[in-house]
């Protein structure tokens, strides 16, 4: 992930040791010649520099032939721009939704957000009660035209593309072609497990499905602290 702020200058200096082109693909605004649509040769250096905008939630991933074999073997990540004033203090997680191939017959065998099958489900992700979380939701899976996010016994506001701070709608359930990405705020008011996942039953089956886990509160339990975001290159992809 890559984070900066509206208005930050971004220089990327993009190095192809590979036997491959490649090159890198800014979804936002800037100069056609920073677009990523001439490929970097093997061996070849190319700089991306432009004023980070607008404000939202976006990705990059390489626009070199063949486009669904090289996004498809993880040539992408996201690319969270913040508002000149911060968003609302809260407990923030990246959650890129993806799926693999492994047989290579351009159908998916598992399915997964942060690349590991299950691994929400295996390790559920702890909330607090009534802690703000914020999901910065993002769909870059190949081979299959949507994909989702539903969360069991709540519901959240979707602010589509991030680019407002105003919330599009309250629901419990978003479907997004490739590309798209929402940011997802919300709050659990209950104690207990609440299950997220694909609401293609296919997907939840193959790997996307996981948990929040939300304790009983206690009388010696210190207050949750929202709003120290680190997000890191972790397997899970929590901040």
């Amino acid at each position: 992930t890559i984070r900066c702020t509206q208005g930050d200058r971004l220089r990327i200096t993009f190095i192809n040791s590979t036997s491959h082109p490649h090159s890198i693909h800014f979804h936002g605004i800037h100069r056609p010649s920073m677009d990523g649509l001439t490929p970097v040769q093997p061996g070849e250096t190319f700089v991306y520099e432009f004023d980070a905008e607008p404000f939202g939630l976006h990705l990059y991933h390489c626009h070199t032939i063949p486009f669904r074999r090289h996004i498809h073997k993880g040539l992408y990540g996201a690319l969270i721009i913040d508002p000149p004033a911060p968003r609302p203090a809260a407990k923030e997680l990246v959650m890129v939704m993806n799926a693999f191939d492994t047989n290579f017959d351009a159908e998916n065998e598992f399915y997964a957000v942060n690349t590991v099958a299950f691994h929400y489900a295996k390790h559920p992700i702890a909330v607090a009660l009534n802690e703000p979380v914020r999901i910065y939701l993002v769909n870059i899976t190949e081979f299959d035209p949507v994909n989702s996010f539903h969360l069991h016994a709540g519901m959240f506001n979707v602010f589509r593309t991030g680019t407002s701070l105003t919330p599009h709608e309250l629901t419990d359930i978003v479907t997004l072609g490739q590309g798209e990405r929402h940011i997802l705020e919300f709050s659990l008011k209950f104690p207990g497990q609440y299950m997220f996942h694909a609401h293609q039953s296919e997907f939840s089956e193959l790997g996307w499905l996981g948990i929040f886990d939300v304790p009983e509160p206690t009388a010696f339990a210190e207050p949750a602290v929202a709003g120290i975001c680190d997000l890191t290159s972790t397997p899970g992809g929590e901040a």
